[in-house]
C-alpha cells in the first residue's frame, strides 16, 4: 500500500516548518530526506507518520487519508522510529521486540503463533536472533539501533520511518544500520523513509533523494542526477564537488577543505 503526500504543509504558530511539501513512494523504496537543520526532514517524517496535522494538503495511505485512521490501525500499515527512543534499559531484546506487536495483539487478546512468528522473523531480519535474550544496557550502539528498528519490523508494518537512523552511532554502526536498511528493502520489500545528515551515505543507500531547504522541496530525483545539480553547494554553502571512484559506484561528494589545510613548513 502505497504512502504519498501532496501540498502539505505544518505550522509553528506564524512559521510554516513544511511549505507545499509533497512526495510519492514506491513499494520497496528507500527514499532520503536530506537538508541542513531546521530544513524540515523531522517534520515532514512526522506529517506522514500521521503525528502532526498538516494546516494545507494531506498525506494519504493507498486511497485513505492518514488522517482518518485510528493510531492502532496506521500502526499495522507503518512504523516510525524516532530520533532518540528510550525504553528501561534491563529490557531484554526480546521484550522490546513484543512490544512491537501491540497494535496486533491490543489490551486483551494473548500472543498466539502467529505473533511469536513475526517477533522470531523481525529478529532473524536484524540479525539479533542471537541476542533476544541480552539487555539493552549490553548492547553496543549499532545492536541497539538493530533492536529498535526489529521492533518497528515486528509491526508487520510495510512502510519504516527513520528519523537520523545513524545518528550517535560510530562509522561502523553506522554502516551496520545502513546495510540493515538496504537489506530490508531488497530482500523483504520494506518501504523505507529515511532522515538523514550524511550525504554521502544518502546517495549510496537510497532510491531517489528529497532535498529540503526551510520547509521547501528543493529537489526530488536519482541520487546521480543530485550530484550533477549544484544545489548541494548552493544549500548546503560548502565548496566542493563529485567524484566518480568507480564506474559502478555512486558518486561521492568531496568537500573543499582549503582553509583548514596545515600550512606547509
Amino acid at each position: 500500500m502505497p504512502l504519498s503526500c501532496s501540498n502539505v504543509s505544518v505550522a509553528y504558530g506564524e512559521r510554516k516548518a513544511l511549505n507545499q511539501f509533497g512526495l510519492s513512494l514506491e513499494q520497496g523504496e528507500i527514499r532520503a530526506l536530506i537538508g541542513p537543520n531546521g530544513s524540515g526532514k523531522s517534520t515532514a517524517l512526522h506529517a506522514l507518520a500521521g503525528l502532526i496535522r498538516p494546516v494545507e494538503g494531506r498525506v494519504l495511505l493507498g486511497e485513505t487519508p492518514v488522517a482518518t485512521l485510528s493510531r492502532r490501525a496506521l500502526a499495522k500499515k507503518l512504523a516510525f522510529l524516532p530520533q532518540q527512543p528510550a525504553a528501561p534499559d534491563e529490557l531484554t531484546v526480546a521484550q522490546l521486540v513484543r512490544q512491537g506487536r501491540y497494535p496486533h495483539v491490543g489490551l486483551f487478546r494473548s500472543y498466539d503463533s502467529t505473533d511469536e512468528k513475526a517477533i522470531d522473523w523481525a529478529l532473524e531480519s536484524t540479525g539479533l536472533g542471537g541476542l533476544a535474550d541480552r539487555s539493552l544496557n549490553e548492547l553496543s550502539g549499532g545492536e541497539r539501533q538493530r533492536a529498535w528498528i526489529s521492533a518497528a519490523l515486528a509491526q508487520e508494518a510495510a512502510i519504516l520511518l527513520l528519523d537520523e537512523p545513524t545518528s550517535f552511532l560510530d562509522i561502523g554502526y553506522q554502516v551496520e544500520v545502513l546495510d540493515l536498511i538496504h537489506r530490508l528493502s531488497r530482500e523483504k520489500g520494506v518501504t523505507i523513509v529515511m532522515a538523514i545528515h550524511d550525504i554521502n551515505q544518502a546517495i549510496a543507500v537510497s532510491d531517489r533523494i528529497s532535498l529540503l531547504e526551510k520547509g521547501r522541496l528543493r529537489f526530488d530525483g536519482l541520487p546521480e542526477d543530485l550530484a550533477g545539480s549544484g544545489l548541494i553547494q548552493d544549500i548546503f554553502r560548502v565548496r566542493g564537488r563529485f567524484v566518480q571512484v568507480a564506474a559502478d559506484s555512486p558518486p561521492h561528494f568531496d568537500v573543499e577543505l582549503a582553509r583548514w589545510q596545515r600550512p606547509m613548513v
